[in-house]
């Protein structure tokens, strides 16, 4: 991990902890319900965010889970997460590649997105969500602890400047 990611990795870890939550999952603080925190988005990110012009609620549509195309249901994990962009999503082309994370501890899947991989690119900084209206993103009764039934496979990915 290149020293500034480790750096602000670090600091948002220092300041979300000193927040009153003690929990974290992959740095992040969790709230007493699993869900995830309020959290920064990186200044290194914005900066990659205003070069590849791409703004707070732009959107485009995404395949969750890059091992589960198209299938339905689909069950996701507490964990690392990679999904790809169905549809252009400002200078990034379809197939590029969201790295991110996965919560399933609340009644509603939260996917937090860090990175993008466009095709034949390096890795680009990114703070985006997942997002689906009237309550899509929720899971099915019957998903287990650590899991997430969901009944769809896409969902749009919004860009956002900072996770709440």
């Amino acid at each position: 991990m290149p020293t500034i990611q480790a750096f602000l990795l670090g600091t948002v870890v220092l300041l979300l902890t000193s927040s009153g939550c003690t929990t974290t999952s992959g740095g992040v603080a969790l709230r007493p319900d699993g869900t995830p925190g309020p959290q920064e988005c990186p200044e290194e990110a914005k900066k990659a965010m205003r070069y590849l012009k791409l703004h707070v609620g732009d959107s485009a549509w995404v395949e969750l889970d890059a091992n589960q195309i198209k299938s339905r249901p689909i069950t996701l994990y507490d964990g690392p997460l990679e999904s790809i962009l169905k549809e252009d999503l400002g200078t990034l082309e379809a197939t590029t590649r969201l790295y991110g994370q996965v919560w399933t501890a609340g009644p509603q899947v939260v996917i937090r997105y860090y990175e993008a991989h466009p095709p034949e690119s390096e890795k680009i900084p990114i703070c985006a969500v997942a997002r689906l209206s009237e309550n899509q993103l929720r899971k099915r009764p019957e998903s287990l602890p650590g899991t997430a039934i969901l009944d769809f496979s896409v969902a749009g990915a919004d860009i956002v400047d900072a996770f709440r």
